[in-house]
């Protein structure tokens, strides 16, 4: 993705800033917890934090929590909900810490965002000699049938390779360290996934994938259309049909430590 469209596509969840409070999933706390394991301290930058919803959970695993977010709407909504959070308005190009200031740095469905020729050094440099860097998505497990042939409907612009746990791996092994020479920063990444699992009805998965970046910026008509066959197919299938259902989903993890 080219610097201009990463501006764009990354930028544009402010737009929905409530619709993707309330819609978009959390974190498996095993996968935090996993994340965060070699860590040497509690000391932990979410950075990329959004409305806080990867803030929230790592709070809950015992995590003294410090949120970085470019966007103010974003970092508004996080500030209502969390308000005890020590909150930054800043970027990951730009990080406003001091040197070594955290044992962690982790970014929720963020990581893809960051410009890490100029991310990199930025993380390595608030991050202590040992601290880890991890990336986390939440992916839809395809393995199930209608999982996959939701994200086959769907279209990339609201289910991307990155999205769904058959594509997840091959999309983010490796892509942020090593490739633009920071294997001396870092050391070589690591993936696991974790079970997870959101409630939803056919109402707000179509809600949930409105929030998708890819769906936010298409133009007024296609997006319409893009959500009207997305909702069809899951008041069409049994599985989605009618109440609420507990949507397969695994939390996937991306982390290296520093050197």
């Amino acid at each position: 993705m080219e610097r201009d469209e990463r501006s764009v596509y990354g930028l544009s969840f402010g737009a929905a800033v409530a619709a993707y409070a309330e819609h978009r999933p959390g974190y498996s706390e095993d996968a935090v917890r996993w994340a965060l394991e070699r860590a040497p301290g509690v000391r932990v930058l979410d950075l990329g934090a959004g409305t806080g919803k990867l803030t929230a959970t790592l709070l809950a695993v015992g995590a003294e929590v410090v949120a970085v977010e470019p966007d103010l709407a974003m970092l508004g909504e996080l500030r209502r909900t969390l308000p005890a959070v020590r909150s930054l308005r800043g970027r990951a190009e730009a990080v406003p810490l001091a040197d070594g200031s955290v044992d962690a740095v982790l970014a929720g469905h963020a990581l893809h965002w960051f410009e890490m020729d100029l991310a990199g050094p930025e993380i390595a440099r608030v991050l202590v000699a040992g601290g880890v860097l991890a990336g986390l998505w939440n992916v839809f497990d395809d393995r199930v049938d209608w999982v996959a042939e939701l994200a086959r409907i769907s279209g990339s612009a609201a289910i991307g390779p990155r999205d769904t746990l058959s594509g997840w791996r091959a999309e983010t092994a490796n892509a942020h360290l090593p490739s633009i020479g920071l294997a001396a920063r870092f050391g070589t990444a690591e993936q696991a996934e974790f079970p997870h699992r959101q409630l939803r009805t056919a109402d707000s998965l179509t809600a949930t994938l409105a929030t998708k970046a890819g769906v936010l910026v298409m133009p007024k008509r296609d997006r319409q259309l893009t959500l009207e066959r997305i909702h069809a197919f899951l008041a069409g299938r049994p599985e989605t049909a009618s109440g609420e259902l507990a949507v397969p989903m695994l939390t996937g993890v991306l982390r290296a430590r520093r050197l």
